[in-house]
C-alpha cells in the first residue's frame, strides 16, 4: 500500500505529494526575508533549493516569493539570458535580483552540478548549481552576488495546515484500502477526493514540471525569466 510522500512532488498518479507544501513554505518564506537585505545592499541573491529531477519547489516558491529568474531541471537555462534579464531591472532603477535555482538544474548542453562522485547503491549527491549560477552573474553583469542554499530545511518544521489534512486524508483512505484488500495501490489527490491508483503507475515515471504549464505562462506574462 503507497502514500505518497515526497517534497519535490514528482511523484506520478497524484495531483500532490504530501510534504511539497511545507517544504514551498518555507523556501517562500526565505525568499520574503531575503528580498530586504538584496534591495537595501543591491545585490543578486541566488537561492538554491531541492529539486533533483523537477522543479516544482523552485517554481511555486519562487512565484509565490517574487524572484525575478528561476532555473528549474525541466528548462536548460542559457546564462546570457539570466544576464540580460538582471541587467534590465538595473536600466528600469531595479537596483537587485532573486534568482531562484532548483539543485538539479544545468544550462544548455551541461549537466547538473554534483557535489561528490556517485557511491554504489547511491544517487549522486548534487551540489554547487547556486554557486556556479552566482559566480557566472557577477562574471557577466558585474554585480555583487551572494548565495543561499535552503538544503535540509525545507525537509523538516512544521507541517503547514494543507499538509496536516492531506496527511491525515491520505492515512484514512490507505486504512480503508487495507481493510477492503485493496492491495498494490497508492492512495491519490485527485480532486477533490482522495482515490488510489496502482502503485506500478504511480512509478512508472517521474512528474515533471511541464514546460507550457500554466504556472509557468504566469510566471513569464509577469516578468520572471526562465533563463531561455
Amino acid at each position: 500500500m503507497g502514500v505518497p510522500k515526497t517534497i519535490d512532488n514528482d511523484l506520478n498518479g497524484t495531483m500532490v505529494t504530501f510534504g511539497f507544501d511545507t517544504a514551498v513554505n518555507t523556501a517562500r518564506d526565505a525568499l520574503d526575508k531575503l528580498h530586504t537585505t538584496a534591495e537595501s545592499h543591491r545585490r543578486v541573491i541566488v537561492v538554491e533549493v531541492m529539486g533533483r529531477h523537477t522543479g516544482w519547489i523552485a517554481l511555486q516558491a519562487g512565484v509565490a516569493g517574487g524572484a525575478d529568474v528561476i532555473l528549474i531541471p525541466e528548462i536548460p537555462y542559457d546564462p546570457d539570458k539570466i544576464a540580460h534579464s538582471i541587467m534590465v531591472r538595473e536600466r528600469l532603477g531595479k537596483h537587485f535580483s532573486i534568482v531562484v535555482v532548483a539543485e538539479g538544474a544545468f544550462p544548455v548542453g551541461g549537466q547538473p552540478t554534483h557535489a561528490e562522485p556517485r557511491h554504489a547503491g547511491r544517487e549522486p549527491r548534487l551540489g554547487g548549481i547556486g554557486e556556479r549560477v552566482a559566480s557566472t552573474v557577477t562574471e557577466l553583469t558585474g554585480k555583487e552576488t551572494r548565495v543561499v542554499i535552503l538544503g535540509h530545511l525545507q525537509r523538516g518544521g512544521p507541517p503547514t495546515t494543507f499538509d496536516r489534512v492531506l496527511g491525515t486524508r491520505f492515512g484514512a483512505a490507505a486504512a480503508r484500502l487495507v481493510k477492503k484488500g485493496a492491495f498494490g495501490r497508492m492512495v491519490a489527490l485527485i480532486p477533490p477526493d482522495v482515490e488510489s491508483v496502482p502503485i506500478r503507475e504511480a512509478i512508472g515515471r517521474l512528474k515533471t514540471v511541464p514546460i507550457d504549464n500554466d504556472i509557468i505562462q504566469s510566471a513569464r506574462d509577469i516578468g520572471i525569466s526562465f533563463g531561455d
